[in-house]
């Protein structure tokens, strides 16, 4: 077997290759190659595993995209999408073999992270990547949906600013990818959405054209600051596709017009932040039902010295990480110095703070898993006290990390 790097001339035996190895079949594509899922693939980022008569067995690429770190610290990270291995190839090494050339390939390119969602949880923590960032449903019934938001203040509302306009997604498309470009720059956790993927309709609404409601949201001088996509598919379910706003105030604001929605019973937030405030903004706290609680971004570290020292950090302070991969066979002990938001990390022989896995490493990286969590789990290792709550008061972020794209 052999892995190779792919061409535009191999766009559709990838293509076809990918959905063989689901069981599917490929859609059409809309003229001008857009408005498939895999409308935007980068095919001289992709992978090809044949066999020794040339046929092909598995896929594995990746995207060109941007990761916002804590500290609004902008990042290359490469986006691991499309990996299959053919049912007639499966347990033979083949999905080994293509992570492992990726991964080498992806630091030959001076990559320091990669991400991907992960189809099934058991299989990519074994490659080094550990959940990052998290998402839930949140389901509110309509005539439960009043809100109550200035408590505090003795009053039952609070002011409104700006407005909001109803638009449908093929009148907005610029202000979508604007305002969410504005988002995902101060959003720990979430991806750029390159413009290659509004103008090919790549991926899932609002991103794809798909026939949607786009609620926009503008301030007082009537700039476009945040908006909410939405349907209407199953009967009486009001369906958010996101939320994106620059600020809580823009995102309740959205939230009022979707919740005061005529002829509806429920409206259901597909992709709910972690520790918003929202539910906390309802009248009746019970009325909002949380479900669906899942991972969502997957993080894997290639180079530790250089991803620690890229992010932001909130607290000073000094730990000794004893870090293994073994996907790689690597090993190191590393000291982290942690002083006025900014880190350096060097190899070191002293003693460990902590032991741990990359993939665990990989988990608490942009502050969404709490490394004391994982030490009551087994994972990690704490060899002193207060090491674990030190490490979580490190690793936190300045808001939960949240991702809302999808690849």
């Amino acid at each position: 077997m052999k892995i190779r790097s792919t061409t535009a001339q191999d766009l559709d035996v990838f293509v076809d290759t990918l959905h063989a190895a689901f069981g599917r079949f490929p859609e059409t594509p809309a003229e001008g190659g857009g408005g498939v899922w895999w409308s935007a693939f980068e095919m001289d980022r992709n992978l090809l595993a044949v066999t020794a008569d040339g046929r092909p067995v598995g896929t594995a690429g990746t995207y060109s995209f941007e990761l916002t770190l804590p500290g609004e610290i902008l990042a290359p990270a490469p986006g691991v999408t499309a990996v299959g291995v053919l049912p007639s190839h499966r347990r033979q090494g083949v999905l080994r073999a293509m992570m492992r050339h990726q991964l080498t390939e992806l630091r030959a390119r001076g990559e320091f992270l990669s991400v991907l969602l992960a189809s099934e949880a058991s299989i990519y923590g074994r490659f080094g990547y550990g959940p990052a960032t998290y998402t839930q449903r949140l389901t509110v019934p309509r005539h439960r949906a009043a809100l109550t938001l200035s408590r505090a203040r003795g009053t039952a509302d609070a002011p409104v600013t700006g407005s909001v306009e109803l638009l449908r997604r093929t009148e907005c498309g610029e202000i979508l990818e604007e305002v969410y470009d504005r988002y995902r720059r101060a959003q720990p956790g979430a991806l750029s959405r390159p413009h290659r993927w509004w103008a090919l309709g790549a991926g899932q609404p609002p991103v794809a054209p798909a026939p949607r409601y786009v609620a926009v949201h503008r301030d007082t001088d009537g700039v476009p600051d945040g908006y909410a996509t939405y349907s209407i598919d199953q009967p009486d379910t009001l369906t958010v596709d996101e939320i994106i706003a620059t600020d809580d105030a823009v995102y309740t604001a959205l939230a009022r017009c979707l919740l005061g929605h005529d002829l509806v019973t429920q409206v259901v937030f597909k992709h709910f932040p972690p520790e918003h405030p929202l539910r906390w903004q309802l009248s009746d706290f019970n009325a909002g039902q949380l479900s669906n609680h899942t991972d969502w971004l997957w993080v894997r570290l290639l180079d530790v010295p250089r991803a620690l020292t890229t992010r932001g950090w909130l607290t000073d302070g000094e730990l000794v990480l004893d870090i293994d991969d073994p996907f790689l066979g690597e090993h190191g002990r590393y000291l982290l110095t942690v002083r006025d938001g900014k880190a350096d990390c060097v190899p070191t022989d002293r003693e460990p703070d902590l032991s741990l896995d990359v993939r665990d490493l990989g988990s608490v990286y942009l502050g969404g898993t709490a490394p004391s969590t994982l030490v009551r789990a087994g994972h990690i290792r704490a060899h002193r006290p207060g090491a674990a709550a030190l490490a979580d008061a490190l690793f936190r972020a300045e808001r939960p990390p949240h991702c809302l794209h999808w690849f």
